[in-house]
């Protein structure tokens, strides 16, 4: 099933690109009434998606901590899982900074420094302590839910699962009860799933039929190379990995291929969470660990996002020949390695990140403009990215809390789904 899934995904990937350029092409009096249709089919697949969301990692977060047993097995697993985002963090944003000033895509582009009444759009005041917070703490867990704010939900299910690990055997009976709603809401993903390659297709089709090929071959520089970029925060990112959990990390990127695949086509981390949880199990990981360390990592841990926004921060910088000390580009790196922090919750995350940061370094803010017409494309690469991360590292903490099935003589991984429809 997962093989024939990944297959059609790719069959709407492809059908997708051809179908929308043939529109904007050849009928480009058509191509927008074109676009607008193929646009419904991704934000019926979203929406189906977002609609499982919440009660899915509300279900498999609190299962995971009450079934550590205590507090102090939470904040275990919790620190764990902190230190490898902060390195990953520190990573991703370092070589996202390294490497623009490497190749230097802004050079090809130089512009003079607009007017400073010139804006891009983006609301970088979307971005402050107290809208953090307000995107952290919730009021009401029905409204968080309602509004599928993943932040505030990781927040309550962490109060509620450590509230039942404490209740030891008296909340035995109501682990069961949300231990089955997790099952049902992953049979209900299952279902959800089938759409997803009329999603890529409508996403794909949509996209090119409104700007074409072209618009690539304009940033083909920046794009090309911030692609080379994230093939190398790949490559960190799963050498990281195999220190920890050895060779089967190759078997870990084969299981998540298609959620990679479907988080690219989509742009939308929400759509390939529930397909990355089972996987991740599937691989051996623990579930109480998986059910834990994922969601909080999809807040927390965004490395091809951040990696963008030091990429794209300094490239509006080159194409305004604006030069950054050494000292103000490690301030950067430090004021990011806090605001990207639950950027997930942000509409348009990483462009109000990038917003925010702009101003504080001297650097227009109407630059983002340059970047609007292709984040769409960037976004592919550095949401498939954020899986990846987040994937490997929940297996790094499965196995330092050694909670990562063995794998058994063929090489595969002992079941570890089956404990949980079993």
């Amino acid at each position: 099933m997962p093989n024939r899934l990944t297959r059609w995904i790719i069959i709407g990937l492809v059908l997708g690109i051809v179908s929308g350029y043939i529109a904007y092409a050849h009928f480009p009096q058509s191509s927008a009434g074109y676009a607008e249709v193929t646009g419904l089919l991704p934000t019926i697949f979203l929406r189906l998606i977002k609609m499982i969301i919440a009660p899915l990692v509300f279900a498999t977060l609190v299962v995971g901590i009450a079934k550590m047993g205590d507090i102090a097995t939470v904040g275990r697993v919790g620190g764990k899982a902190l230190a490898w985002f902060i390195g990953a963090s520190l990573v991703s944003l370092t070589l996202g900074l390294v490497l623009v000033q490497l190749f230097e895509p802004g050079r090809a582009m130089q512009l003079a420094i607009p007017e400073v009444t010139a804006t891009s759009g983006v609301k970088s005041d979307a971005l402050s302590l107290s809208g953090f917070i307000a995107h952290t703490i919730p009021t009401s867990v029905v409204d968080a839910m309602a509004r599928n704010e993943i932040l505030q939900i990781v927040v309550f299910s962490l109060f509620f699962g450590t509230a039942m690990a404490a209740l030891g055997a008296r909340s035995k009976i109501l682990i069961e009860v949300i231990d089955v709603v997790a099952h049902i809401m992953l049979k209900v993903t299952g279902y959800v799933m089938l759409f997803a390659p009329f999603a890529v297709f409508g996403a794909l089709a949509s996209t090119v039929a409104k700007e074409g090929l072209g618009i690539i071959k304009v940033y083909g520089i920046f794009v090309s190379e911030f692609y080379l970029g994230l093939v190398v925060l790949w490559a960190c990112i799963i050498v990281a990995g195999g220190m920890v959990i050895g060779p089967r990390v190759i078997q870990l990127i084969r299981r998540i291929r298609e959620p990679m695949l479907l988080a690219f086509s989509t742009a939308s981390s929400e759509a390939a969470y529930p397909k990355t949880l089972e996987e991740l199990e599937k691989f051996g990981c623990s579930n109480r660990v998986a059910s834990f360390v994922l969601p909080v990592g999809y807040s927390f841990n965004l490395d091809g996002s951040m990696m963008y926004c030091t990429f794209a921060i300094m490239f509006i910088a080159q194409v305004y020949g604006i030069e950054l000390t050494i000292a103000q580009q490690i301030l950067m790196v430090a004021v990011l390695m806090l605001t990207s922090k639950g950027i997930a919750g942000v509409p348009r995350a990483s462009l109000v990140v990038i917003a925010a940061t702009l101003p504080q370094f001297g650097i227009p803010e109407a630059g983002m403009l340059l970047l609007l017409g292709i984040d769409h494309f960037l976004d592919m690469g550095r949401t498939a990215t954020n899986v990846l991360g987040n994937s490997i590292a929940t297996a790094v903490v499965s196995k330092w809390e050694g909670e990562l099935q063995p794998a058994n003589a063929n090489g595969e991984p002992v079941p570890a789904a089956s404990e949980r429809v079993g």
